[in-house]
Parts: C-alpha cells; sequence; structure tokens
C-alpha cells in the first residue's frame, strides 16, 4: 500500500479534552497573552462550540464559539502560527458562521485588537462591521489595548 492510502483529508471536528495539550501548544506560540487551559477546558465543560481543524492528526486551527439568544460571540479563532497566510482562518470562520446558523444566530459578534491587521483583513473580507469599542479590553505590551468589536449579520 502507498502512503497515500493512509492519509486522511482535512477535517473538522469537536475539540476534546485530551485535545488540549496540543492545543495549548499552539495556543502560547499564536499570542503574546494566551488563554489558559483552565479557560479553554471551562468552555468545552459548558458546552460552547469547540472546533478544531486538523490534517493527519496535527491540529492546524481551532475555534470557541458561545451561542445564545440568537447571538453567536466568537471567543477565538486560532490558525498554528506556521499554516497562517493559507486560508485557514476563512475556511474556520466560515465553519462557525455555518455553525451559528444552525444554532440559530442571526448575529456573529467578535472582539479583536487593533493591531490585529490580517484578523481585521479577514473580518471585513467576511463582511463583519465594526459596531464599537471596548476601552482597555486586552493586556498590552504598554498597559492595555482597546478591542474592536465587529459583527456579522447572518
Amino acid at each position: 500500500m502507498s502512503a497515500a492510502a493512509h492519509s486522511f483529508p482535512p477535517r473538522f471536528r469537536p475539540m476534546r479534552e485530551e485535545d488540549l495539550d496540543a492545543v495549548m501548544e499552539i495556543e502560547v506560540r499564536a499570542y503574546e497573552h494566551p488563554w489558559t487551559r483552565a479557560i479553554l477546558k471551562d468552555c468545552l465543560r459548558v458546552g460552547y462550540n469547540c472546533w478544531l481543524y486538523e490534517r493527519e492528526g496535527g491540529i492546524l486551527a481551532y475555534g470557541v464559539m458561545s451561542v445564545a439568544v440568537g447571538e453567536a460571540h466568537m471567543l477565538n479563532l486560532t490558525v498554528r502560527p506556521e499554516s497562517q497566510g493559507q486560508g485557514l482562518g476563512r475556511k474556520i470562520l466560515k465553519h462557525f458562521l455555518g455553525l451559528a446558523l444552525r444554532h440559530g444566530a442571526d448575529m456573529v459578534l467578535l472582539e479583536v485588537r487593533p493591531s490585529n491587521t490580517p484578523a481585521l483583513a479577514l473580518y471585513g473580507r467576511m463582511g463583519f462591521n465594526e459596531i464599537g469599542v471596548r476601552k482597555g479590553y486586552y493586556p498590552g505590551p504598554n498597559g492595555r489595548e482597546d478591542a474592536l468589536v465587529l459583527a456579522l449579520n447572518l
């Protein structure tokens, strides 16, 4: 048999607690102020939409989204640093938008750092619009950084 017969196509699947070591390995490399394992574990425990995108057992991207009362809140969207710039952010965001629709949401909200220009470009291409600012929302290298609040009507 060839090696190709044993390879698995890329796929989305729900995140599980046993994935947290691999997810944390990505989280700490992707962010200056990463989420903690406890936060991710709580997201799983309370039933948030926690999904991964993997290829051959390796996690390339993941996200966390809550949905309640017709509104989805994208809480985390992360692509493995060495896999960035390949369209995976768009792919996983589209997956989460589909999940939001299936859960009855008619709007998706998220916060993003103004300094995160690649994320802002992605969200703009996907139709998100700025609806507000959360002052001092994120920890930053010189104090606190604001968050732009973006929304997309589904």
